[in-house]
């Protein structure tokens, strides 16, 4: 095979660089067997071979890429046989140029980038919707909180504490006798009140308590308020819930200045005044 050369006599460019690639300087020069007789090349020309080749197709590319100033039918001419002269493995050779494409690197970043933001909005939803439920949670048991809370002063609005002091005794059995009610110790002239709404029955002298107030309340339950000092109501007096209706004193059977202070159910049954008052909100 003679050695390729442009229209100007030159060694083609294109050549030139395959056989230094190759590592020949000069086109081989071509043997003549006789006829009918063929010889194989050894290996290492088969290799140099498809390395020449591949360095052909990659130069006639980049060669018609260019548009060099070289023969342009020559070019392509080079392009052409090389293209179909290359070993397969030659051809895997080539650049992957779809796969280095930066269009697609940022294709596959915007799309990560767009899940990473669904995921993100997605969690941001679901965290605000687990606050939003803490807060109603939170909300609904400070009202429950509230309305229980108005609930009891309400009832504890409708019944009071008869007199401030220390119990000192209580409903019962003593001393041989049974005491029918509880006794509130304190100072003579602390304020005894109503507990509950009614209207006064008796207010005067009282055979054993010196002086006592008896209140009926409107579901026909009496208290009683006995040894007081001085009284406050009257006969008849409507009073409500709290309102002062006498003093305490030390007066009739008293071995100390106290509140003697009685419940009597409907029907006559006295009952612990301690219970009673407790199951209305008020502790003794």
């Amino acid at each position: 095979m003679a050695r390729h050369r442009s229209p100007g006599g030159a060694t083609s460019p294109a050549l030139e660089e395959a056989l230094r690639r190759a590592g020949r300087t000069t086109a081989p020069k071509r043997v003549r067997r006789p006829s009918g007789t063929t010889k194989p090349a050894p290996a290492g020309k088969a290799a140099v071979a498809a390395v020449a080749a591949g360095a052909l197709i990659v130069i006639g590319y980049q060669g018609v890429a260019a548009g060099s100033g070289s023969d342009p039918s020559a070019a392509e001419a080079n392009l052409f046989k090389a293209r179909f002269a290359a070993p397969p493995k030659a051809v895997e050779m080539l650049p992957n140029l779809a796969q280095n494409d930066p269009s697609v690197e940022l294709a596959k970043l915007s799309l990560g980038v767009r899940v990473q933001d669904e995921r993100t909005a997605a969690e941001n939803q679901a965290r605000a919707a687990a606050e939003e439920a803490a807060k109603k949670a939170v909300k609904a048991a400070e009202d429950a909180k509230k309305a229980a809370e108005e609930k009891k002063n309400s009832v504890r609005g409708a019944f009071a504490k008869p007199a401030e002091g220390r119990l000192t005794s209580g409903f019962g059995a003593r001393w041989g006798t049974t005491h029918r009610g509880i006794d509130i110790a304190n100072a003579i002239g602390t304020p005894i009140r109503a507990a509950a709404a009614g209207v006064v029955i008796d207010a005067g002298p009282a055979s054993g308590f010196g002086l006592w107030v008896r209140v009926q309340h409107e579901d026909g339950t009496i208290t009683t308020y006995g040894h007081m000092n001085t009284i406050t109501t009257r006969l008849g007096a409507k009073v409500s819930a709290g309102e002062q209706i006498a003093t305490i004193g030390n007066r009739g059977q008293s071995t100390g200045p106290h509140l003697h202070f009685e419940v009597k159910l409907p029907g006559g049954r006295d009952v612990d005044p301690i219970g009673w008052l407790a199951q209305r909100g008020i502790r003794v």
